[in-house]
C-alpha cells in the first residue's frame, strides 16, 4: 500500500468515527477498488445522459426515423447496463481477492439485508424518485407535440435503464460474502456496504434526465413539475440524511446478535 493510499484509508477511518482502527492492506485494497468502481460508474451514467441527449437531437433530424432512434437508444442503454453489471462484478472480485489474503475470516451471525445496507427511508426515497421520473415521462406522452412525445419515450427508456442498473448493483451488494477478519474489519465491511448502496441509489441522474431531455420543449406546466420535483427531492434527501443514523451506528447495531 502506498503512502497516499495509507493516508486516504486513515482519513476514511477517521471520517467514519474509527480513529483507533488500524490501517490494513485489506482496507487499502477495498477502498482503492471502490474509488475505481465509482469513477467508472460515474462515467457510465454520464455516457447514458449523453446518449439520451444525442437520441433526442437525432429525433429532430428528419433523416432519422423515430424507430431507428429508439432502437439505437435501447441498444446503447442495454450496453450501459451490462457495463454497470461488469463494474459491480469487478468490485466483488476485488473484495474476494482481498479476502483470500486473510489468514482467518470473521465468524459472526451477520448477514446485512436491505434494511441495514440501504434502510427503509433511503429505499422509499429511491422508489419515489424513480416513480416521479416515470410519471414525468408518462405525463409528457399526453402532450400533443410529437417532439415532446418522442422525448418522453427516450426519457422512459433511459430511466428504466438506470433503474435496472441500480437493481443489479444492489443485488450484488446483498449477495456478496462478508470480507473481514475481526470485529473492526467486520464493522468496516458493513459501513462499506451502506456507502455503496447509498452511492448506487443516488438520485442525480434521475433528476438530470428529465431536465436535459425535455425542458425547453415541454409545456410550462411540465417544466414547473420537473423543477419542483428536484427541489422537493433535494429537501427530502437532506431531511433523510439528517435523521438517518451514521453508518457506524447502523453497522454496530446490525452486529448485535439477538
Amino acid at each position: 500500500m502506498t503512502s497516499s493510499d495509507e493516508r486516504s484509508a486513515r482519513a476514511w477511518l477517521d471520517g467514519k468515527g474509527l480513529p483507533d482502527a488500524p490501517v490494513t492492506d485489506l482496507l487499502g485494497a477495498r477502498l482503492a477498488a471502490r474509488r475505481q468502481a465509482r469513477i467508472a460508474d460515474a462515467l457510465v451514467l454520464a455516457a447514458l445522459i449523453i446518449v439520451a441527449s444525442l437520441a433526442q437531437a437525432a429525433s429532430l433530424n428528419d433523416s432519422w426515423s423515430h424507430r431507428l432512434v429508439l432502437l439505437v437508444l435501447a441498444a446503447a442503454t442495454a450496453g450501459l447496463l451490462v457495463a454497470r453489471l461488469l463494474i459491480a462484478r469487478r468490485l466483488a472480485a476485488a473484495d474476494r481477492r482481498a479476502g483470500a489474503t486473510l489468514p482467518r475470516r470473521a465468524a459472526h451471525a451477520v448477514k446485512p439485508g436491505w434494511r441495514v445496507v440501504l434502510g427503509p427511508a433511503h429505499a422509499a426515497f429511491g422508489l419515489a424518485t424513480l416513480g416521479v421520473a416515470v410519471a414525468l415521462g408518462l405525463s409528457a406522452l399526453t402532450v400533443s407535440d410529437p417532439l415532446v412525445r418522442q422525448g418522453a419515450v427516450i426519457l422512459l427508456v433511459a430511466v428504466l435503464g438506470v433503474a435496472a442498473g441500480t437493481a443489479v448493483q444492489l443485488r450484488q451488494l446483498l449477495t456478496s460474502p462478508v470480507v473481514a477478519e475481526d470485529e473492526t474489519s467486520l464493522t468496516v465491511d458493513v459501513i462499506m456496504r451502506i456507502e455503496d448502496a447509498r452511492e448506487s441509489t443516488s438520485p442525480s441522474v434521475l433528476w438530470t434526465l428529465p431536465v436535459v431531455l425535455l425542458c425547453g420543449f415541454a409545456p410550462v406546466w411540465w417544466n414547473v413539475a420537473a423543477f419542483g420535483a428536484v427541489v422537493l427531492g433535494v429537501a427530502a434527501l437532506a431531511l433523510i440524511h439528517a435523521r438517518t443514523p451514521a453508518s457506524l451506528a447502523t453497522a454496530r447495531q446490525a452486529m448485535i446478535v439477538r
